[in-house]
């Protein structure tokens, strides 16, 4: 087990006062059979109150209101969440065929629809339905399939986080051939959903101090990586942006069918004025 401590702190500047700023905050780590959340805190300058709740994927959403007068609003999460190392093993593995069967079958694709179904980051165009097809699903379990996938978007595209913006879908990227790990963690969504494989985005954060020269004292971003269902195992998590598995590194807040649904920090205000974001956060390894 490792313990990790994880600051997030976004602030809003404002060129002219703004009000009645209504806000959802998906910053929560979750607790399952990877991780556990030890301590979690959420505080707000100004100060708020919070409405709490499981959103429809059980994601624990935080909406607050500033209805006076102000010219910056920040929000700060600490937490502190104990991850395992986990070995990623499928407990069952049926033959490719069998496999691919049930996948294909009326009752599983029902279950699961609402992660094989496109949508608007994900769409299948003709363009990547063809990369789709050359990646050849017949004659292989389905955890190797998985490992091809990522491997193969690793390998085919290149990160450049001047590349792509927030909005960025799937048909984009692969023309572009780079983006980010929303693009990559999109990109194999699609892929996924297109070979029957139920697929959903995770947002979190990606504990890498200890490999920039043992000093965990930097600043890092938030992350995204996916996870697919293997019928009889479970959800298991991949990274494409670093052609690897999820283990003890990765910290899950929550997940959806793409990224809006799980967008970490969202609202609007009344104002006149532009707004300025930044995002400060830091994860550490504790002893």
């Amino acid at each position: 087990m490792k313990k990790l401590e994880i600051t997030h702190i976004t602030r809003y500047s404002y060129t002219d006062s703004a009000q009645d700023s209504v806000n959802e905050i998906r910053l929560t780590p979750l607790t399952d059979g990877r991780q556990a959340c030890y301590h979690h805190a959420i505080t707000t300058e100004p100060v708020s109150a919070f409405f709490t709740y499981s959103d429809y994927f059980h994601n624990r959403v935080h909406a607050f209101t500033v209805n006076k007068f102000h010219r910056e609003l920040t929000i700060k999460m600490v937490s502190t969440v104990v991850t395992q190392v986990n070995d990623n093993n499928p407990v069952a593995v049926p033959s490719p065929y069998e496999d691919k069967a049930q996948r294909l079958g009326d009752v599983f694709q029902n279950e699961y629809a609402e992660y094989l179904l496109p949508t608007s980051y994900t769409g299948l165009t003709p363009e990547l339905k063809v990369y789709s097809d050359a990646i050849v699903d017949e004659n292989v379990s389905l955890y190797e399939l998985l490992r091809t996938i990522y491997t193969t978007i690793h390998r085919d595209f290149t990160y450049d986080p001047s590349a792509t913006s927030v909005g960025t879908t799937v048909g984009e990227m692969l023309k572009l051939r780079r983006g980010v790990c929303q693009d990559y963690s999109h990109f194999m969504i699609a892929i996924c959903r297109d070979k029957a494989i139920p697929t959903r985005y995770v947002s979190g954060y990606h504990f890498v101090g200890d490999l920039q020269g043992g000093s965990a004292d930097f600043t890092q971003a938030s992350h995204a990586w996916v996870e697919c269902l293997i019928p009889g195992s479970g959800w298991f998590g991949y990274d494409p942006t670093n052609n690897c598995e999820v283990n003890w590194r990765y910290i899950k807040l929550g997940h959806g069918r793409d990224y809006n649904d799980i967008v970490p920090v969202k609202g609007v205000y009344r104002g006149s004025g532009t707004q300025n974001l930044e995002v400060i956060v830091d994860v550490k390894l504790v002893d």
